[in-house]
């Protein structure tokens, strides 16, 4: 009877998908739910899923990209059919620019219904194609867990990054049998783990490995760059092992700050223009050449500059063509460079003149930014909140909280002032320059590293694109401080030419303007959390001081003066 009785019971495409994966090691999925894909967040939950739900799906794509880079492992998105799908695009294109893995998984409307009209209908593969590593639909419900499990291995493989699987709405309500559904999932984990997903070593590799150790022996102004490549691979004791051991000076790119501590003394990041600039050797260890880094190429950079590019892409080497190129994985290449190092040791003593130029630079530069910090302006520039700011966060001490940043001048001034000691603390607008994310980085931090506290510094206007996500901290009670810089508008309200102020619609505000004095901080209060209204250094320190104690959703509404920032931070040329 027994038997009789488990033959009988049956499991739907939501219940096998969400069995899929709990079974693959997905522990946190965020998401908007709705037709057809209810039943899968519950479903997902009940299997040991961890379902946060969001107010929108951007930010739910935001949570899931930043997810993948805190814990290496997919974060899940789950969106609705059509413009649900529409709107997960940006988490998902978003952790394909930034190489993190995520596996972003939308309902479809019905397989027969398809080109006729249907409920949300959308050709959601060649939507998701563009912005994918890898994108799948399942057209019945056998195929679901073989499509997770491929769809996982696909984002963390080689350079990480988005895959999408489409379970249509007639695929989610079949059913097959108990025992058939746990024999798929089986299936599914045994061949998922006899396929290998880490980045294979590139056949030159000792080649690679020991030209790069000689490259660095014989350097005169030699320069490590840390990118953010480098902290989602978990290399922060190997680099900083090679710091130490070499007295090689060090630049971090924005998210690879704390691989190693922004505190170190061979730390170049307040000597950045002399560090790039003439530095004849530069080891980027999981840094692309792009933007950030002015493309390795004059005048930011030497003409005659060498570069040894380490990077999990065969590609990206490809691109670049690097003076020495090593393709793997940053952790594993770096202790093999330590590791050849050690045959033949060499260190810049601190007396080295390279290392001499950079620390004298690097100490001058501080000085003067520490001699702006140190005044108390009112009202509020961007300066002193931001030093009222790190040292609230480094007086938490260790596990440091998680620093989400965004905005032009609040993520640009912030940059120079915060400092992270400890690897993966730091996340902004990425690679992409993509602003909104910050609500979703909180989430995902809070998701991915409980233990911490998470403390976003947002401009007004980056807070605006997912401020709705208060409630989600709100109704989860997540250890989330939101401080919102409040300067009017973008960049700091109407920053208009009079000559620009013509036209019939010349009364209305600048497009850079919101309203002035806006109550931010009522917004979290309107759903039970804590908010403050700060002017003055004492009214910050204090509110800092009760809202980490608390470790309770809270939103900080900074007054900044409107006038205090710059059009784009630093990048006004491109406007």
């Amino acid at each position: 009877m027994a038997s009789d009785s488990t033959a009988a019971v049956t499991v739907d495409g939501s219940a096998l998908a969400g069995r899929a994966l709990a079974a693959a090691g997905t522990r946190h999925m965020f998401g908007v739910v709705g037709i057809p894909v209810t039943s899968l967040a519950s479903r997902a939950a009940a299997a040991g899923v961890r379902f946060l739900a969001f107010r929108n799906e951007q930010s739910a794509g935001y949570a899931a990209a930043a997810y993948g880079f805190l814990t290496g492992s997919p974060g899940a998105l789950l969106t609705v059919s059509g413009p649900g799908c529409v709107h997960g695009l940006a988490g998902l294109s978003h952790a394909t620019a930034n190489a993190w893995p995520l596996l972003m998984i939308s309902g479809s409307c019905d397989q027969a219904d398809a080109g006729r009209g249907d409920f949300q209908e959308l050709d959601q593969i060649a939507a998701t194609k563009p912005f994918a590593k890898l994108a799948v639909k399942a057209t019945t419900i056998a195929d679901i867990p073989r499509l997770v499990f491929q769809a996982l291995a696909a984002a963390v493989s080689g350079r990480p990054g988005g895959c999408y699987l489409d379970i249509p709405s007639d695929v989610l309500h079949q059913t097959l049998p108990e025992s058939e559904a746990a024999a798929l999932i089986a299936a599914a984990a045994a061949d998922s783990a006899a396929s290998d997903p880490s980045p294979s070593m590139h056949k030159s590799l000792d080649e690679g490995i020991a030209k790069a150790a000689d490259l660095l022996r014989c350097a005169e102004r030699p320069l490590v760059v840390i990118g953010k490549g480098a902290a989602y691979a978990r290399a922060e004791e190997a680099i900083r092992k090679l710091v130490d051991t070499t007295g090689i000076p060090f630049l971090p790119t924005p998210m690879g700050k704390g691989v190693v501590p922004d505190s170190h003394p061979l730390s170049a990041t307040a000597a950045r223009s002399l560090a790039i600039g003439q530095c004849d050797v530069a080891l980027v260890i999981g840094a692309r050449l792009n933007w950030l880094l002015h493309f390795g190429e004059p005048p930011k950079w030497s003409k005659d500059v060498k570069f040894i590019l380490v990077d999990v892409s065969e590609e990206e080497i490809e691109l670049r063509k690097p003076h020495v190129g090593i393709v793997g994985d940053a952790k594993r290449v770096t202790e093999l460079i330590n590791r050849e190092i050690k045959d033949n040791p060499f260190c810049l003593a601190r007396s080295h003149p390279w290392v001499e130029a950079i620390t004298k630079k690097a100490n001058d530069n501080v000085l003067k930014m520490e001699a702006q910090l140190a005044k108390d302006v009112v009202p509020f520039n961007f300066m002193t909140p931001l030093r009222i700011i790190r040292d609230a966060i480094l007086a938490e001490g260790s596990p440091a909280p998680v620093v989400v940043s965004e905005g032009a001048n609040t993520m640009d001034v912030g940059r120079a002032v915060l400092v992270q000691n400890e690897p993966r603390t730091r996340l902004d607008a990425g690679t992409w320059g993509t602003m909104g994310v910050g609500l979703g980085y909180c989430i995902a931090a809070a998701a991915a590293e409980p233990e911490r506290l998470v403390v976003a510094v947002e401009g007004d206007s980056g807070f605006g694109f997912s401020a709705m996500e208060v409630e989600t901290l709100v109704r989860y009670q997540l250890p989330v401080v939101v401080i919102v810089f409040n300067n009017n508008g973008v960049y700091g309200g109407d920053r208009r030419s009079p000559d620009e102020i013509t036209g019939p619609y010349k009364d209305d505000p600048a497009p850079t303007s919101f309203v002035p004095a806006a109550g931010y901080h009522k917004m979290m209060e309107a759903f039970g959390g804590k908010g403050y209204l700060v002017e003055t250094p004492d009214e910050l320190k204090s509110a800092l001081s009760e809202s980490f104690r608390a470790r309770k959703p809270a939103v900080i509404n900074v007054i900044i003066d409107p006038y205090a920032g710059a059009e784009s931070g630093r990048m006004q040329h491109k406007n």
